[in-house]
């Protein structure tokens, strides 16, 4: 909380805003100031209280605390989502690789994965959209997430069968792969080239060339593991998941808005203040004092396009001519290619355990 007061100033909230500005009603007494209106509603936002608990403390009536939360929300959204809610740069790319490739998983930027958060008053006409699997309404977030909790991928509120397959088939989270725009990197894994980054994902994703998944029954020694290597660097996002709750907890108790919007400004108010804190305490310049470091015994090499480092595979320029769509199918279809996600998981196995044979070395 104490980087939220840093970074997001009431002042700057409230130039934003003009209704945030303290003025006079006709009898010249002046009313609230735009400092009362934020603590209300970071109040909301931080314990998860209702409206009518907020007033009493704010000296501020219900449906002016409910406007002052809105309001508050569209100027986060307004100032800090393009800082905060950003696609990696090529700064972000470069950290996110080196610290994958230490984690024994070259190319890996991220874990991906569903949260739910439940709707206790959905509408009756939308009922049948948000309902999950378990009868109770909920709307669910599909998030990116690294290895320091900050969140580079947001995806929320989108009706249907809530889950994680029918969001990924709606989410714009390949556009950028799939036009030709996201940052290009090559790296070697077992004597065997890749190009594209990848996330790591549980078993319910597809076998898609982008994500690596564990190894649901492993037998081998390499398998076990590999699978244990997998499952425990793709916990971040699930502590980002716990963490993104326990901070906020309007979004760990169930939903009380009537309206998807005010809803989905909520959720991404809260995603651009939890990488505001992440920003603020995270130590990027600190060495990992308790994970073992298997640099030395890796042979991969990382190039990212964006750097100026040259990059051995270049990707085909994406046009608006008559090969717009023949590449974009190209592309989706080397996206959803089984073979590469087998070949791509055989090369990590052997990888990682060779990583392991040097530690015990």
């Amino acid at each position: 909380m104490e980087a939220v007061g840093q970074i997001a100033k009431p002042r700057r909230v409230a130039n934003l805003d003009r209704k945030r500005e303290k003025r006079e009603d006709a009898f010249h007494v002046l009313g609230l100031i735009p400092e009362q209106k934020i603590t209300a509603s970071l109040r909301m936002l931080a314990y998860g209280a209702s409206a009518d608990q907020v007033d009493e403390i704010a000296r501020m009536g219900k449906i002016t605390v409910l406007e002052s939360l809105m309001r508050f929300c569209s100027a986060i959204e307004a100032l800090y989502t393009n800082e905060y809610l950003r696609t990696p740069t090529p700064r972000d790319m470069r950290r996110l690789l080196r610290k994958g490739e230490m984690r024994g998983f070259p190319g890996m930027i991220g874990s991906m994965d569903c949260m739910h958060w439940t709707w206790k008053n959905c509408p009756s006409a939308w009922q049948g959209a948000y309902g999950n699997r378990k009868g109770t309404k909920s709307i669910i977030l599909e998030a990116v997430a690294s290895f320091d909790t900050w969140i580079w991928h947001v995806f929320f509120g989108v009706p249907g069968a809530q889950n994680d397959l029918n969001v990924l088939a709606q989410s714009p989270v390949f556009d950028e792969l799939l036009q030709g725009n996201s940052p290009r990197c090559t790296y070697t894994i077992n004597g065997t080239q890749y190009e594209g980054s990848y996330y790591l994902a549980d078993g319910i994703y597809p076998r898609w060339s982008t994500f690596v998944k564990t190894v649901p029954h492993p037998q081998t020694e390499k398998e076990k593991h590999f699978a244990k290597c997998q499952e425990g660097c793709r916990k971040d996002v699930e502590r980002c998941f716990g963490i993104l709750q326990a901070r906020w907890a309007i979004i760990r108790a169930a939903a009380r808005m009537f309206d998807v919007e005010a809803l989905r400004s909520i959720m991404m108010t809260c995603i651009i203040l939890h990488n505001m804190i992440v920003e603020d305490e995270y130590d990027y310049d600190g060495v990992d004092e308790y994970e073992p470091d298997p640099m030395n015994n890796s042979r991969t090499r990382i190039y990212c396009a964006h750097d100026g480092t040259e990059d051995p595979v270049q990707h085909e320029p994406l046009e608006r001519d008559g090969r717009y769509n023949e590449l974009i199918v190209q592309r989706y279809t080397n996206v959803q290619e089984p073979y590469w996600h087998v070949t791509h998981q055989n090369d990590l196995i052997e990888h990682q355990w060779g990583l392991h044979e040097g530690e015990d070395n």
